[in-house]
């Protein structure tokens, strides 16, 4: 019978950083865990074999815009996206709801669901929660979630507390729907930055009862310590049992301050947009590829990352293919971005274990935080 487990392996004692193992019929997950997205079925500029070496374990794809384009009933006649995007390791899928909230001029919200037009032509579609239930379940991911109203920052009170009751009905009604037993299903929590609401959505979703657990409408505007507060309400309501996914967040120290907190998992585009803008995150901050610094700098993109870009390329000669427009930029930046971010991710993993992540994450900040950004 296939089934899905999650074992928490090691917790920091004077934290609340946890690492776990999540089973799936794709491959273990070890947590916390972080996930490059793949929106169209792939991590962009990122071939399946440097995902591997890296160490990526887990990847996002997006069921907005894989219902656009090919289409979820192709996907599925090849066989799911694991075979369609030939990836054998597990896989998200999240809702489309951020996708569709964020057309605004090209959408309509009512409680039966979102009408919305395409981005692509223009043409007119329906995604209720059912309809959502049933693309997730053809595409065919380990991981999926119910859909949700993901609220602009900022909000008024009102509207985050109508988007966040709509999100709690429309989760009943995903859970409902759902037929295949070989996929994880995620509630998700929302409420924008007010506390009270964070607090409802918490308990109520709880209360309906998911596989784990995703926090959604951070990372959005809002300053950093407001949603440090918003997971602190969240968190401690949510069973120690289920996996947590904090979703949208990959910057490197909102990374460590939620896995302190308690949080398993999460995912950013954040890599490898950075990546084709030509901005690479280092350990000690911020760097912009264009900078005239970097212009004769033959020292490694990164003096402290030991990844394939760092270990053989030079500022100099990423610089020059960013100037030049070459594609291989977005490339070797992406590499070294989402390399640092996985990396991060196990390192906070090993000082778990060993008993000494509070140590492990102050340098880091202090690092990088020290760092200057070019």
């Amino acid at each position: 019978m296939i089934s899905f487990s999650f074992e928490i392996k090691h917790r920091c004692t004077r934290t609340h950083a946890r690492v776990g193992v999540i089973k799936t019929p794709h491959g273990e997950v070890e947590t916390p865990v972080f996930m490059p997205v793949g929106t169209q079925a792939t991590v962009k500029a990122m071939e399946r074999r440097e995902l591997e070496e890296i160490g990526v374990t887990v990847v996002l794809s997006n069921t907005y815009h894989l219902y656009l384009r090919p289409g979820h009933k192709i996907v599925e006649k090849a066989g799911g996206l694991h075979s369609f995007m030939n990836w054998p390791h597990p896989i998200l899928t999240d809702s489309g709801g951020f996708q569709v909230f964020s057309l605004t001029d090209l959408r309509e919200v009512s409680d039966e669901g979102v009408r919305f037009r395409s981005h692509l032509d223009g043409s007119y579609h329906f995604f209720t929660p059912e309809k959502v239930i049933e693309i997730e379940e053809a595409l065919g991911a380990d991981f999926i979630v119910c859909f949700d109203e993901c609220v602009p920052y900022p909000v008024s009170y009102s509207y985050a507390k109508e988007a966040m009751e709509r999100t709690l009905r429309w989760a009943s009604r995903c859970k409902k729907a759902k037929r295949r037993e070989d996929q994880f299903l995620f509630g998700i929590i929302q409420g924008s930055v007010y506390p009270d609401l964070r607090r409802e959505s918490a308990i109520r979703t709880v209360e309906i009862g998911f596989d784990g657990y995703a926090i959604g409408g951070l990372s959005v505007g809002e300053p950093k310590t407001v949603m440090y507060e918003m997971l602190d309400i969240v968190i401690p309501i949510l069973p120690e049992d289920k996996p947590r996914y904090l979703m949208g967040v990959g910057y490197p120290t909102s990374l460590l301050e939620a896995i302190e907190r308690g949080v398993d998992m999460f995912d950013c585009v954040l890599p490898t947009r950075n990546g084709r803008t030509g901005t690479i995150f280092t350990h000690r901050g911020k760097e912009h590829i264009r900078s005239e610094s970097w212009k004769e700098d033959f020292s490694p993109p990164d003096p402290d990352c030991d990844c394939y870009v760092c270990r053989n390329y030079t500022r100099a000669y990423l610089r020059h293919l960013y100037k030049a427009g070459e594609i291989l930029a977005a490339r070797l930046a992406s590499y070294h971005n989402i390399y640092l971010l996985v990396n991060l991710v196990r390192k906070a993993r090993e000082a778990i274990k060993e008993g000494c992540f509070p140590e492990f994450k102050r340098a880091f900040i202090e690092k990088f935080e020290g760092g200057k950004e070019g």
